[in-house]
């Protein structure tokens, strides 16, 4: 790697370009989860708008099972591509200065549609999973999960992760992308693919079940999805990533899951 390097003269002239493809991204995402929020809580009843009864509706139809996975889609893009983005830069930056790379702007657009990739296929899983919930009856006219047992068992259980070795492993990674970027360099833009999709599995493994929160939040119930989104993002994601002791961040915010999710089991 280190011999496809060269002297840069103009330092970091990528950085805004980068940003700026970044927020325009996570600005579209947000507004495509205000449009098919209104969308979606439009075809409920009055009556039933943000009550905690079940859902009395048909199984989704085609469109609809769409519509619910693209906005899974937009949900995590947003949530996780702003945590993502000192790696991003990294990439950005020395994929500029790899003589090897012909297109870098192509290239960090690779990396980051491979980023997104593997949450793409962590929201398809999940669109799933509220499709049997949505079927079940098991969900609210917000799309939240009814039961606080089982929201207080996803709590724990994702309070619990940020205890485990795989956790660390998985969140040592996503804190050191320059280890990462040096270590797995692939040439090319088919390189740039792989490094994407390998980075965007290490972080869905650092996040996976924190992501499962928004079962509980309900999709189309937006002030609570904004609500916990700031959580997870100030809270959680970009603190234990890019504060120091990281490692002891995810802890206490596990503990703190933990303490939360034994309040709804044991009211």
């Amino acid at each position: 790697m280190t011999a496809l390097v060269r002297v840069d003269t103009q330092p970091g002239r990528e950085r805004p370009l980068v940003i700026a493809w970044l927020s325009g991204i996570v600005a579209l995402c947000w507004a495509c989860l205000v449009f098919q929020a209104l969308h979606l809580s439009s075809a409920e009843p009055a009556s039933l708008a943000h009550t905690s009864r079940p859902l009395s509706t048909p199984p989704y139809r085609a469109y609809e099972l769409v519509l619910v996975l693209a906005m899974w889609g937009a949900m995590l893009s947003a949530m996780v591509l702003p945590a993502a983005t000192p790696a991003i830069l990294l990439f950005a930056r020395i994929n500029r200065l790899a003589q090897s790379v012909r297109h870098p702007n192509l290239a960090t657009l690779l990396f980051v549609a491979g980023y997104l990739a593997v949450w793409s296929g962590f929201g398809a899983l999940a669109t799933l999973a509220q499709w049997a919930l949505h079927d079940g009856g098991a969900l609210d006219t917000g799309m939240a999960v009814i039961n606080p047992s089982a929201c207080g068992l996803i709590l724990v259980a994702a309070g619990l992760y940020q205890w485990t070795p795989a956790k660390h492993a998985c969140l040592q990674v996503c804190r050191n992308p320059l280890g990462f970027v040096l270590t797995g360099w692939r040439s090319g833009l088919l390189g740039a693919l792989r490094m994407g999709l390998g980075h965007g599995l290490y972080c869905c493994g650092s996040c996976w079940l924190l992501m499962l929160l928004l079962f509980a939040a309900g999709v189309t119930n937006f002030a609570a999805l904004l609500g916990l989104a700031g959580l997870l993002l100030a809270g959680l994601l970009l603190a234990e990533k890019l504060l120091p002791g990281g490692t002891v961040v995810a802890c206490v915010g596990g503990l703190g899951l933990v303490a939360w999710g034994t309040l709804l089991l044991f009211p």
